[in-house]
């Protein structure tokens, strides 16, 4: 891949980067500091990558290591010295809807649904923002994620199910 391929990359995908990296950290801060490691990562390895092959799904997959990378580590220096961490702010999108009321109830339905989203185990949790998000393929996402299609499949499954179980009282 050329430089040139790369910003091309950037100018393409680089909000649904962005937003994936928000979903994974649920923190403004967080999110622009892997959005920008991820591609300070993608210059490094730009032998590597194939522009023909699917930039994006690669753009994610560094994204994504560069998060577990940084849970692990973040879990190894709160087993040494624990630290007290701040409530995150989930920032929800405007939705442009004349109607006042309608907008409250929309967004409060969808701050709900990021809620549970975000109470998933991330092995449930990330496969699912791959499949609705990113609108990845089942195959995509095992390639991905490195495990088999069949566990891809069940992990929506559970992670729908999940989801179901925890919204039923709000939607009823």
């Amino acid at each position: 891949m050329t430089i040139q391929e790369l910003e091309q990359c950037i100018a393409l995908y680089g909000k649904d980067i962005y937003s994936f990296c928000a979903h994974l950290t649920n923190n403004r801060e967080s999110a622009e500091d892997l959005y920008q490691d991820t591609f300070l990562e993608a210059m490094k390895k730009i032998t590597d990558i194939r522009y023909r092959d699917n930039p994006k799904s690669y753009l994610l997959s560094i994204a994504l290591r560069l998060w577990k990378n940084r849970l692990r580590k973040a879990a190894w220096r709160n087993r040494i010295a624990p630290q007290v961490e701040e409530d995150s702010i989930t920032e929800i999108p405007a939705v442009n809807e004349e109607d006042f009321l309608s907008k409250m109830v929309w967004d409060e339905e969808k701050k709900n649904l990021w809620i549970a989203i975000h109470h998933l185990s991330d092995n449930l949790r990330i496969p699912l923002l791959l499949f609705y998000m990113e609108e990845l393929s089942i195959s995509e996402i095992s390639k991905l994620l490195s495990i088999p299609q069949g566990t891809v499949k069940s992990r929506l499954y559970n992670a729908r199910k999940q989801l179901e179980k925890e919204l039923e009282d709000y939607f009823i």
